[in-house]
């Protein structure tokens, strides 16, 4: 597994100088960590340390195209949105197909790329927690206690990182009875905090 990279860290690949600081520019605008990239070597060994939380891929670059490097980006969970010039929205629907989230053409609006990250980004946050629901419904716990049907309604929304008063208002239940839910899970689990909590969950 890939350690975690820092927070709406975006990386970029783009071949042009003044694309990738018009880029840099809009992301640091919304917040957003760019990290730019002028060749796919880079890019590729630096997504085998980490993965960002979105990538920006040229389609027309120098040596491999973006849907060569596309392929090698397979196993990256972050989504990728490809970066398309005039002429190459045929190009950019194939880039799709092969697997990109979306795509925008320069030359582009930086309300437009940001507005098209955000969404990108929530439905990507969307799919983790509902493959998160998946797993602690049938995940076991060798060795340990097992957890009531309610306990893991309760942890799954713990891992997706609701709060006690959210939980109480998503499940209908007391905050008090969710404290006691989440007493129950961590001694059942032998963590100490949340943090242990969700490692126990994804192991």
């Amino acid at each position: 597994m890939r350690p975690e990279s820092p927070e709406r860290e975006i990386f970029i690949l783009d071949d042009e100088a003044d694309v990738r600081e018009a880029l840099r520019t809009i992301l640091q605008s919304g917040g957003y960590k760019p990290v730019c990239f002028a060749d796919d070597v880079g890019l590729l060994e630096t997504v085998r340390r980490r993965c960002p939380v979105a990538i920006l891929l040229d389609v027309n670059l120098p040596g491999r195209s973006g849907l060569e490097i596309l392929k090698d980006l397979a196993d990256c969970p972050a989504p990728v949105v490809i970066i398309s010039g005039r002429g190459d929205i045929p190009t950019a629907v194939t880039a799709i197909k092969e697997g990109a989230q979306d795509f925008i053409q320069k030359p582009f609006r930086g309300g437009e790329l940001l507005g098209l990250l955000e969404k990108l980004l929530a439905a990507s946050s969307t799919r983790c927690h509902e493959a998160l629901g998946k797993k602690i419904s049938s995940v076991n716990f060798p060795g340990r206690e097992p957890l009531t049907r309610r306990e893991r309604d309760v942890l799954r929304q713990v891992v997706i990182g609701a709060s006690n008063k959210e939980i109480a208002t998503a499940l209908g239940i007391s905050f008090r009875t969710v404290e006691e839910h989440r007493s129950n899970i961590m001694r059942k689990l032998g963590v100490k905090n949340a943090a242990e909590l969700i490692i126990a969950v994804l192991k």
